[in-house]
């Protein structure tokens, strides 16, 4: 395992041991297309040198494998996600709601959600606000006006980002979700309405990226 400057060579992979003195938090782990052995030879590099570990898209038999390598992991099956921290969070001042469309949008929801609370931020969850009760996210204006980051979650029609964005002043991370019909065309018909979104204040993410959106809402709420 040669050191190289800032990363470590394991041959399958170079694991970036500096991302979190650039970023604010240590590499994360897409588990989908690698190896159990080798998300646990690149979990125990982060932890041998002291970072903590996050895990995304980990499936509950890869988690068996790990825990037994890792003491103390963690794991979320709803969000398919794994995680690990050695140190104390200073949790941070800045209110980051996460709201999903429909309770089918939950596992994408909580892949944010987890990833924001892991990386020291206050999350609350405000789940199946949707547009075809919209008098749902309306009773809730007073919290969404309070966050300083909104993550909205929704699949079909994705236009529940459109409605919160008008209502609050704060930045929205729109997450287009694969849930719906045909014509939802896997997520597409939610990312085309985000991505056209007439109001501003809207980044979008790509489909089911709830760890990217709950990233770059710690990013924002530092």
């Amino acid at each position: 395992m040669p050191k190289k400057s800032g990363f470590c060579d394991l041959g399958f992979a170079k694991v970036d041991l500096d991302r979190e003195k650039r970023r604010g938090f240590a590499e994360a782990i897409y588990c989908p297309g690698k190896t159990k052995e080798n998300i646990s030879k690149i979990s125990l590099q982060l932890l041998k040198k002291n970072q903590d570990l996050l895990l995304t898209k980990l499936e509950k038999d890869v988690f068996e494998y790990l825990k037994r390598k890792v003491k103390g992991l963690k794991y979320n099956s709803l969000a398919k996600i794994g995680y690990f921290s050695r140190k104390a969070k200073v949790v941070k001042d800045g209110l980051i709601v996460v709201a999903s469309a429909g309770t089918s949008d939950i596992p994408v929801a909580e892949e944010a959600a987890i990833t924001a609370e892991i990386m020291g931020n206050r999350v609350v969850r405000l789940y199946d606000i949707g547009v075809a009760g919209v008098h749902r996210a309306l009773g809730h204006s007073e919290l969404l006006k309070k966050a300083k980051v909104i993550i909205v979650v929704a699949g079909m029609e994705g236009a529940l980002v459109s409605l919160v964005s008008g209502l609050c002043r704060a930045p929205v991370i729109a997450v287009p979700t694969s849930c719906g019909y045909g014509a939802n065309f896997g997520g597409l018909s939610a990312l085309l309405t985000m991505l056209n979104s007439c109001s501003p204040g809207i980044v979008t993410v790509n489909i089911n990226n709830g760890f990217g959106a709950g990233y770059f809402a710690s990013i924002i709420n530092q």
